[in-house]
C-alpha cells in the first residue's frame, strides 16, 4: 500500500480488531501518528494497565479491579435475585435501565454444542457454588456475602438458539435446589444481542419475566 513496514505494522494492529475494517485501520493508525506523543503514551499505558490490572470477580465472574467488584460488595443490593447474563458488557446494558437492584452471574458465553462449547467451558459451576453458599472469595467479605440464600435467577441470556439452550439448562439444574428460575419476556428481538437493546425495550422484558 506504499506505507513504511513500521505503519504497516499499526495499521495491521488496528485492523485485527473486531468490527475495524481497512479503512478504518488506515484512518485510526493516522490519528495516533498525528496525536500528541504525551496523549499516545497514556493510551498504551491505559491498555497495559486494564490488561495487567482486570482480573475476574471471584463471586458473579465479571471483570473488576478487585477479587471482589462493586455490585457484589454493595450491601444495599438484593444479592437473593441473581441475573445470569453471557458477558460482562451485558451488565452495563442492565444497569443503565436502572430498575434492577440485584446482582449478576457472568457466564462468559452459551452453550453451543456444534462448536464444543458445553456446560464445562462456561461459569456454571461457579453459579451453583453460590447458590450452595459456597464463599468463593475465601475472605470474611465473601463469607457475608455468601450468607445471603439465592431465591431466584433471572437468565437473561440471548434470545437465540445458544441462548435458549442455556438458559434451559440452567434452569433444570437449579430447581432441585429450591431456586425460582425465570426468562426475560421475549420483548428482547429473537436472534438478537443483549447488548443491543434498549433501556424501555430491557425494563419491559425484564417486567415480564415468566417462570421456566
Amino acid at each position: 500500500m506504499g506505507y513504511s513496514p513500521t505503519l504497516e505494522a499499526l495499521i495491521e494492529k488496528f485492523r485485527s480488531l473486531p468490527g475495524i475494517g481497512s479503512k478504518s485501520a488506515v484512518r485510526l493508525a493516522f490519528f495516533m501518528l498525528n496525536s500528541d506523543e504525551n496523549y499516545v503514551q497514556e493510551f498504551a499505558n491505559c491498555l497495559i494497565d486494564a490488561k495487567r490490572k482486570t482480573r475476574t470477580c471471584k463471586i458473579c465472574q465479571s471483570l473488576s479491579d478487585a477479587d471482589i467488584c462493586a455490585i457484589c460488595a454493595d450491601e444495599t443490593r438484593d444479592r437473593s435475585l441473581v441475573c445470569i447474563v453471557e458477558n460482562a458488557k451485558d451488565i452495563t446494558t442492565f444497569e443503565k435501565v436502572k430498575e434492577y437492584n440485584g446482582v449478576y452471574h457472568v457466564l462468559h458465553g452459551a452453550m453451543s454444542p456444534m462448536d464444543g462449547v458445553g456446560p464445562d467451558d462456561i461459569r456454571v459451576r461457579e453459579l451453583i457454588a453460590r447458590i450452595n453458599g459456597v464463599n468463593l472469595a475465601g475472605t470474611p467479605e465473601g463469607e457475608e456475602i455468601a450468607k445471603t440464600k439465592v431465591t431466584e435467577i433471572i437468565l437473561a441470556t440471548s434470545s437465540n438458539v445458544e441462548g435458549d439452550a442455556t438458559a434451559m439448562y440452567i434452569a433444570q439444574l437449579v430447581k432441585p435446589f429450591g431456586v425460582a428460575a425465570s426468562r426475560l419476556a421475549y420483548g428482547l428481538p429473537v436472534g438478537g444481542e443483549l447488548e443491543y437493546a434498549d433501556s424501555v425495550t430491557l425494563f419491559k422484558a425484564l417486567e415480564g419475566r415468566r417462570e421456566m
